[in-house]
């Protein structure tokens, strides 16, 4: 028993550092589109993971350690509260998706990115007191968050086939 607590704290560790490298690489290399925002969201790909591999517990606490650990190393109280926001929305979103029949990974995955958005413009209306962002900017993060969200449900189901295949 002390072993499975172990390892599950293990890989704990390992995916939080992955959502911070994907982070970090999407903080390098920005999508060339013309719209500020838009990003792949390759960490939602290892909250998909744990979302089905580890289960909700663990999903939401993996969300709520990328937050504060990419609030330590960028030290932007803006964009912390903005992930947090969108962060919660998102893995609200995809649990509940996830628990009903006949929703692929990949629509989960298109969801919780919608979600994410929304979280970050309700957010940021509130912070900066623009309410106009939520019916000018939302709807083109929500078009753009369905689009990378597929690209995202579709890169976490092939890895969840093969990581099934080791595990077997």
């Amino acid at each position: 028993m002390r072993n499975g607590k172990v390892q599950r704290i293990a890989l704990s560790g390992i995916l939080t550092s992955l959502m911070l490298v994907f982070g970090f690489i999407e903080r390098q290399f920005p999508l060339p589109v013309p719209i500020p925002g838009i990003k792949l969201g390759l960490a939602n790909s290892v909250l998909l993971y744990a979302l089905y591999m580890m289960g909700i517990r663990q999903t939401i606490v993996l969300m709520l350690l990328k937050v504060l650990m990419s609030w330590l190393i960028y030290m932007n109280m803006s964009a912390m509260l903005y992930s947090f926001a969108g962060g919660v929305l998102s893995v609200a979103a995809m649990i509940l998706l996830s628990r009903m029949n006949g929703v692929s990974i990949v629509g989960v995955s298109a969801l919780g990115a919608v979600f994410f958005n929304v979280g970050q413009m309700l957010m940021a209306a509130w912070v900066l007191g623009t309410p106009q962002l939520i019916v000018t900017y939302l709807p083109v993060l929500m078009v753009s968050g369905v689009l990378t969200g597929v690209l995202t449900g579709v890169v976490a189901r092939m890895v969840m086939k093969h990581l099934r295949m080791m595990k077997a």
